[in-house]
């Protein structure tokens, strides 16, 4: 199977496993005395089915992507890369915007504020990020 075709298959699966997971939950419980829409036991099943499935895709793309090597890393290592790249930009983009201050005139009663990062420094780290 391609790695493409694999990759599509796992999103749908989750997108549906996650419509199966509100199903069940919608049908978790019922006034005394009524029926329930569906049957809770069979979105179960059905639910463990797509599961496993969704193991074996995982499996396999993970297989693929250990295998395929990209600028002389595996896509798997690229992978952990960016989103370790992608953690790290997060971080001082919302650290800049945090340390950021931005007060309107203040006054004497007016609680002060003092960041305590370099906002400007911050800032460049996140240039080279935002290239990559």
């Amino acid at each position: 199977m391609k790695l493409a075709k694999a990759l599509a298959l796992r999103a749908d699966s989750q997108k549906r496993i996650e419509q199966i997971k509100a199903r069940l939950l919608r049908n978790a419980r019922v006034q005394d005395g009524e029926m329930s829409a569906e049957d809770p036991e069979a979105l179960i099943a059905e639910y463990e089915a797509l599961a496993a499935e969704i193991v074996q895709l995982i499996r396999q793309i993970n297989l693929t992507n250990s295998r395929t090597i990209v600028l002389g890393r595996s896509l798997t290592q690229a992978l952990a890369e960016y989103d370790a790249l992608k953690m790290r930009h997060a971080l001082y983009r919302e650290l800049a915007q945090a340390a950021t201050i931005t007060q309107s005139v203040a006054t004497r009663s007016e609680i002060r504020f003092k960041s305590k990062v370099n906002v400007s420094e911050i800032q460049k780290r996140l240039t080279p990020l935002r290239r990559s």
